[in-house]
Formats: structure tokens, C-alpha cells, sequence
């Protein structure tokens, strides 16, 4: 049952557009001096295709692609990465003048670069933050297939581009994931000791709990957020549509909850799952967003001391990095969280009663913050039909294409 329902969680998981929407091919040679001897030539040669073969060793600088189908701009280029996994993933690079953060967005279901090309160049202009987008190994132009383990690599193989190539930091970096976008990006995020900032749009808890109302993590599930995020120490932006019909709403709100350091979340209402960036309110969240992360104070380092000694050990970033308006509803929120924690309190309290009956209901008082966790999951009963979920991402896949196309139209 377990590995039938992985691989019914897994098909359900990708759609990569079919054809791609763009194409790729190999950059004009550079103009040389028409006396150069041939030896020259042969050596340039060999050298160009030593730089390729090393391209293919990880990430790194990769090699220089151009892409076709789309607009050309001078502030766009586009790479060929080699992942660990072996496969070679096509990202593509947006420079920004001026700009002081990275963006680095994984992208939803059912789109490629060719789809997202526009809505990246305008949210690096509008956001005034250079932008690395990039295909998971089955999508678009890249090689390979569609799966868990690949988006993890290929997510790696960019970061490390984004480090060794454009002379990015990890205290500058914002990662962005959106729906299945949001599993490569906690992965990531999880593990990075220093990230600015985390964007998540329209994510998922996992993928088995968006087909089924599960309350507990199995080994067979794919994309476990939900017990990645607590790891995540740097401010977390939650963006979701209220009347989201392929992820329902109670995942990023659950997400949200579970974040370490909380930024002011958005929850656009009555937006959907692939159109969010049509409402005003979005690209004017996230402008506030970047602005209030850009004036904060990079991360301090950890020591392996404090590394070692858990998550928990680092809730003291959390005042230096929210903004100051989302500091106070934010910190207001969390500071009635620790009421679960004062049971030694009620203990007390019902020590001096005389009544087990009275007891009793006071342990159920101290237990009801647990009841939330369970609405979340109960939010998805209608949506246990599997061949209902497959329906509903294949109008996802119609509905990306469009709302992509559309978006890129849009203004800010």
C-alpha cells in the first residue's frame, strides 16, 4: 500500500508542459582577429570544450546557453548545469543594477522558463532584486525525470551557480518557492545556517496530505514541509489564495504557524492557485517584504557549538529580522504561544481542588491548542478522491499556461 500510494503521490506531483514552450542553443562564437593562427584556433577549441566537460561537475559555472522562443535581453543569461544526480538542468539569470538580494524561485507545476520568462524580468524590475529561475530535471529543456530527489539536486546545483558565478552570498539570498517549488526550497532552506529569507506561494504540508487528510508523516510521503519548516531559521513570507482549489488554504496557514520566524503572511481573498500575481495586493506585499529584509541585518554566523545544539537554540534571530510593522502582530501571536508550556501553573491551580472531575477539565483546557493541527487536516475530507485531485491539477496545467501568459502582461 505504501509504495502504491508514493507513486500515485509522485505522478500526481509533476507536469512538466509538453512541448516545452522554448528552446535552446548554443551561443554565437565571440569575433577573433582573422590573422589568428590556426594553432590559436585548435587551442581555443580544446580549451572551450575542457570548460564544457568541467561545466558538468556539479553546479559551478556551467556553460553559457542562449534561449530561443523568448525575447532577448541584455540583463538575461542563460546556463546549462550539471547536478550531482547527473542530469543537466537550464536556469536562467536576471541582473538587476544595483540590486543587493538574489531571488532564487522554483517554480510551480505545468510551467517552464519559457512560460515564467516575463514574470521573472518584471519581478526583478519591480522588486529591484537580480532573479535566478530555473527547470527541474523533465521540464523544459532540461535533462532528466521529474522527481523528489532530483529537485533537491537541482535546486543545490543553482545555489551553487548563484555562489561560484555571480558572486551571490548566502546572507543575500532570498529563497522563493512556489506550490511543488516549496519542496526544493525548504529542503534547501533547512539546511542553510545563513538565508536571508524564505518566500513561500501557495505551498503544500506535503504531498500526500494534499490528496489525503493525514495527520502523521509517513516514509512514503514526498515533500515533507511540514517538518522541515521548524528548521528554518531565517523570516518565512507565507503568500496563499483563500479559494485555492489545488492546494487548500489551511496549508499555508499551517506552514505559517509552524515557522520559527514569522513574517506578516498574505492571504489573498479569493485568489486561486495560479493567480495570485494578478491581485494588486501581491507585488505590493512582496515589495514591502524585500524592502524590510534589505534593511535588516544579514544573519549572524552559527558557531558548531550552537549548530550542534539544535534548532531551538537560535529563536533569539528573530527580532533582527522581521520588519517592524509585522513585529507586532507577529510577536503578539507568539508570545501566547508559550502558554501551552505553563501546565506546572495548572497543576497547581487544580491540586487545591478537591475535584478529580475538575481535573480532568483542566488538563482538556491545556490540551485544546493541540485541536488546530488537526483542523488543518480536516479541511481536506472533500478532496480525498484521488481521481478528483487528477482532474483538478490537470485544469491546473491549463490554468498555469494562462495565468503565465497573463501575468506577464500585468503591471505591478
Amino acid at each position: 500500500m505504501g509504495a502504491v500510494t508514493s507513486t500515485v503521490a509522485a505522478r500526481f506531483a509533476f507536469f512538466p508542459p509538453n512541448p516545452p514552450s522554448y528552446g535552446v542553443e548554443q551561443p554565437p562564437p565571440p569575433p577573433t582577429a582573422a590573422a589568428a593562427p590556426a594553432a590559436g584556433a585548435a587551442a581555443a577549441a580544446a580549451e572551450g570544450e575542457e570548460v564544457k566537460e568541467k561545466g558538468g561537475g556539479g553546479g559551478g559555472s556551467g556553460r553559457v546557453v542562449e534561449l530561443t522562443g523568448v525575447p532577448r535581453r541584455g540583463n538575461v543569461e542563460a546556463r546549462r548545469l550539471r547536478t550531482k544526480r547527473g542530469t543537466e538542468v537550464v536556469a536562467m539569470h536576471v541582473r538587476q543594477a544595483g540590486a543587493k538580494l538574489t531571488l532564487l524561485y522554483s517554480h510551480g507545476n505545468a510551467a517552464d522558463l519559457g512560460q515564467m520568462y516575463e514574470l521573472f524580468v518584471e519581478l526583478s524590475s519591480h522588486l529591484n532584486v537580480n532573479l535566478m529561475g530555473y527547470d527541474y530535471s523533465g521540464y523544459g529543456q532540461s535533462s532528466g525525470k521529474p522527481s523528489e530527489q532530483n529537485t533537491y539536486a537541482d535546486i543545490e546545483a543553482v545555489y551553487r551557480c548563484l555562489i561560484e558565478t555571480y558572486g551571490a552570498s548566502e546572507d543575500n539570498i532570498i529563497l522563493y518557492g512556489q506550490s511543488v517549488g516549496s519542496g526544493p526550497t525548504l529542503d534547501l532552506a533547512s539546511r542553510l545556517t545563513r538565508l536571508r529569507a524564505v518566500v513561500l506561494h501557495s505551498p503544500i504540508l506535503s504531498g500526500l496530505r494534499v490528496m489525503y487528510p493525514v495527520k502523521h508523516t509517513y516514509w512514503f510521503d514526498i515533500y515533507k514541509n511540514i517538518d522541515k519548516i521548524p528548521l528554518v531559521r531565517c523570516p518565512v513570507l507565507v503568500i496563499h489564495g483563500t479559494a485555492d482549489e489545488v492546494v487548500d488554504c489551511s496549508h499555508g496557514r499551517a506552514l505559517w504557524e509552524l515557522a520559527k520566524v514569522k513574517y506578516e503572511p498574505l492571504w489573498i481573498k479569493g485568489g486561486n492557485h495560479c493567480n495570485l500575481e494578478l491581485y494588486p495586493e501581491y507585488i505590493k506585499h512582496l515589495k514591502k517584504f524585500v524592502g524590510a529584509i534589505e534593511k535588516s541585518p544579514p544573519p549572524p554566523p552559527i558557531d558548531e557549538s550552537t549548530e550542534a545544539s539544535g534548532p531551538s537554540d537560535r529563536a533569539p534571530m528573530e527580532p533582527e529580522c522581521t520588519a517592524e510593522d509585522s513585529r507586532k502582530s507577529t510577536d503578539c501571536r507568539d508570545k501566547t504561544r508559550p502558554s501551552v508550556d505553563h501546565r506546572h501553573s495548572t497543576d497547581r491551580r487544580e491540586k487545591a481542588r478537591g475535584s478529580t472531575d475538575r481535573r480532568d477539565k483542566g488538563r482538556k483546557s491545556v490540551d485544546q491548542p493541540e485541536k488546530p493541527r488537526a483542523s488543518v487536516d480536516q479541511s481536506d475530507r472533500p478532496r480525498r478522491s484521488v481521481d478528483r485531485f487528477g482532474g483538478m491539477m490537470k485544469s491546473m496545467r491549463l490554468r498555469n499556461i494562462d495565468c503565465f501568459k497573463v501575468t506577464a502582461t500585468s503591471g505591478s
